[in-house]
């Protein structure tokens, strides 16, 4: 069965984003951009609901030149959503505007190419908290935005227990963080009565 791997780049303050700054906010480097287009998840499906589709087919548009895009739009994609509808502008990109968790779970049951998510905060919750993540990584920014920080990722997650199963650092500064995730159903410490 094929994995799926929830992938989010942060600052050190859980923000996916951050108003004013550039994308990665600037510190993107040599090794990073260059383990980025040589990764193999380049031809496996990228999942994303309807926010960060409308975002990075705008920004794909807008700057086709810019480190990654082209990747991007080469890359298969799938979007979740009942309000986009077709055609899509963007290349490679397929529509499901059914349940998105019976979706994965069947693409999970019946395909042969490994998941791996493209933003998306509120899927990404609802794929965990269904049970169908095998692999939350996490590349790390040395930043702290909490005056400009945009899209909290953490915020209403499940408490989750991450095994460390992979890292490796970038440039000398960002760190690639990869973990096995449990959803638990309250703090380790507590047991029903």
């Amino acid at each position: 069965m094929p994995e799926l791997t929830v992938d989010f780049i942060t600052s050190l303050d859980g923000y996916g984003a951050a108003e004013g700054w550039p994308g990665f906010w600037g510190m993107e480097g040599p090794e990073y951009l260059g383990w980025l287009a040589d990764s193999p998840e380049r031809d496996h499906p990228a999942l994303m609901g309807a926010n960060t589709y409308r975002l990075m087919s705008g920004l794909a548009e807008q700057y086709p030149d810019e480190a990654g895009m082209a990747e991007l739009a080469s890359m298969p994609k799938v979007v979740f959503s009942s309000t986009v509808r077709e055609p899509l502008a963007w290349p490679n990109t397929q529509l499901v505007s059914g349940d998105a968790i019976e979706a994965v779970r069947a693409m999970k049951r019946d395909g042969t190419r490994p998941l791996h998510t493209l933003g998306s905060v509120s899927l990404c919750r609802s794929l965990l908290m269904a049970g169908l993540v095998d692999r939350f990584r996490v590349v790390l920014f040395p930043v702290i935005t909490g005056a400009t920080g945009q899209d909290r990722i953490y915020d209403r997650y499940p408490d989750v227990a991450l095994e460390l199963v992979e890292h490796r650092l970038f440039d000398g500064r960002l760190q690639l963080l990869e973990y096995v995730p449990t959803v638990l159903a309250g703090p380790p410490g507590e047991h029903p009565e």
